[in-house]
């Protein structure tokens, strides 16, 4: 029986099959092999952030500043849609939906992890000081700031431009229309990207997903006493599982933007509880401080292939970030894509840019900032903890404010709630990439791929843990950077064909002047 008639009469076979064909021994080779898989992804992780470290830290600066000068200049007044055309969603639907698609489990998850993991273990200066502590925040800030965000721009204004001012299908293909031609898009080619997005995000999705089970596990460590371990995980995985697929199958009109609406809900409750009831003061002068250093420094850190003159720190870290959000970028592109239908450039840009990252900011400077007080000042030892058991900072943290039961509840849900977001926007995006750029994937379709997901998440930390799940990140991110690098051009080239028939269309219109 065909494909086509089991899971979706709109399915593309070739990129559907070419999809499985690159995922299936990975994930089989876990299966079957973990100690193996686990020795091959550190291999390879090593290569990588050693010889290509050039690479993601070039692209993805240049993705950011391509970004803001579209944003400046006239380019930026174009419209995502017919000229006059309303947008499709309310600002706060908007920022709702693409926040929790673009940072999702991974912002919870490392808003204190990261910054206690600086705070005792700096790139440079003393462990454990207050400069230690002020320069963590600048490093979070900086991974998870503009240049996150810049990086899903790229992909997300090709695709709404192509998408609803140009009216092709919603693939990442059609977007290199103007530079590589109607052909190349439509055949073996075109194909071949479709097929890279789809492995990128896969192995994209799959960290955060493997991360966002280790926090619930902890989590539900934390708050009941569940114990923690591979069997614990594997059920985590499998009725969250469920949870997204539902979501899913209701669109995005319904499931996932009620479900974005919840997120932001949560973090607001999170943020006033910690500014009301943590150490105010200090979360306050953290934040103004840290963005103050991330402003002034931007250009420097920018362009350094050694940041804070630590070769291997910046590997290890900023490299690997930098390839994660390029993994995440063909599907958050595309779901930020699919939602902002009649914004214009100018808007898409600014609005993607700036306030998801402050948002980010304000959270870890409130959660993050609050386990750093508890050390730094008060004799805490959350960040030993960190070292031993990095997914257990939040819950830690947690402890240290009254009402201990009650916000680890609400932690939880926050947690389970961006976890079924980030996996139900990710199946939506596969589910259309799938089938030609369907606004509406056969549920069949998103069950199967939904449950994929899963699956392979649960492998890959059963094979070996937070490492093979970091090193996925990185190795579906790689052919993707050479993508992104012509969906830019083809957008640039758009762009300025679209601003020059509109200047022409002006003059054509333009009374004669007086003899």
């Amino acid at each position: 029986m065909k494909l086509t008639k089991l899971l979706d009469r709109n399915l593309d076979e070739k990129v559907f099959l070419w999809s499985c064909a690159l995922t299936m021994p990975f994930l089989a080779a876990g299966a079957v092999f973990p100690d193996g898989t686990a020795r091959a992804a550190s291999a390879v992780l090593g290569h990588l952030t050693s010889r290509w470290d050039w690479l993601y830290l070039g692209s993805v600066s240049l993705f950011l500043a391509a970004a803001v000068a579209i944003a400046l200049s006239p380019l930026g007044r174009i419209r995502l849609g017919r000229d006059g055309e309303r947008p499709e969603f309310r600002r706060i639907s908007w920022f709702a939906m693409l926040f929790s698609a673009g940072m999702g489990i991974g912002l919870v998850f490392w808003s204190v992890a990261e910054p206690m993991t600086h705070f005792t273990s700096p790139p440079a200066g003393q462990a454990g000081s207050p400069e230690a502590a002020r320069l963590a925040f600048e490093i979070f800030f900086f991974h998870w700031g503009l240049h996150a965000w810049g990086t899903y721009v790229v992909v997300g204004l090709a695709m709404a431009l192509s998408q609803y001012r140009k009216g092709r299908p919603a693939l990442v293909s059609s977007c290199l229309v103007p530079l590589l031609g109607e052909r190349f898009a439509r055949g073996g080619g075109g194909r071949t990207i479709d097929v890279l997005a789809i492995w990128a995000t896969v192995m994209g999705v799959v960290t955060s997903l493997g991360l966002g089970t280790l926090q619930v596990a902890s989590g539900l460590n934390a708050s009941v006493g569940t114990p923690r371990g591979g069997a614990v995980n594997v059920v985590v995985i499998a009725g969250i599982t469920c949870l997204f697929l539902v979501s899913a199958v209701t669109g995005i009109k319904r499931g996932i933007k009620l479900l974005s609406l919840l997120n932001v809900g949560l973090m607001v409750f999170v943020l006033a509880y910690f500014a009301g009831l943590g150490p105010t003061r200090y979360i306050v002068e953290t934040f103004v401080a840290s963005l103050g250093r991330y402003l002034a420094d931007l250009p420097g850190l920018s362009t350094s292939r050694e940041l804070f003159g630590n070769r291997d720190w910046t590997r290890g870290w900023t490299v690997f970030y930098w390839a994660w959000w390029i993994a995440w970028a063909p599907f958050v592109g595309a779901f930020i894509a699919r939602i902002s239908r009649g914004r214009s450039v100018r808007e898409f840009i600014g609005v993607v840019l700036v306030l998801p990252a402050l948002f980010s900011f304000l959270f870890a400077s409130c959660l993050g900032g609050t386990a750093v007080y508890q050390d730094l000042f008060r004799g805490g030892a959350i960040g030993a903890l960190v070292a031993t058991n990095l997914e257990g900072a939040l819950f830690e943290t947690l402890r240290h404010l009254p009402g201990f039961t009650a916000l680890a509840v609400v932690a939880n849900v926050l947690i389970i709630s961006f976890f079924v977001t980030s996996a139900d926007s990710a199946t939506y995006v596969i589910s259309s990439l799938s089938t030609g750029g369907s606004a509406r994937p056969d549920r069949r379709l998103v069950v199967f791929l939904g449950c994929g997901l899963g699956a392979t998440a649960a492998v890959l930390l059963t094979a070996g843990g937070l490492k093979a799940l970091q090193t996925a990140s990185i190795v579906g991110s790689f052919p993707f950077v050479a993508v992104m690098w012509l969906l830019l051009a083809a957008t640039v080239r758009e762009l300025v064909a679209e601003h020059r028939a509109a200047r022409a269309g002006c003059a054509a219109a333009s009374p004669a002047p007086p003899a």
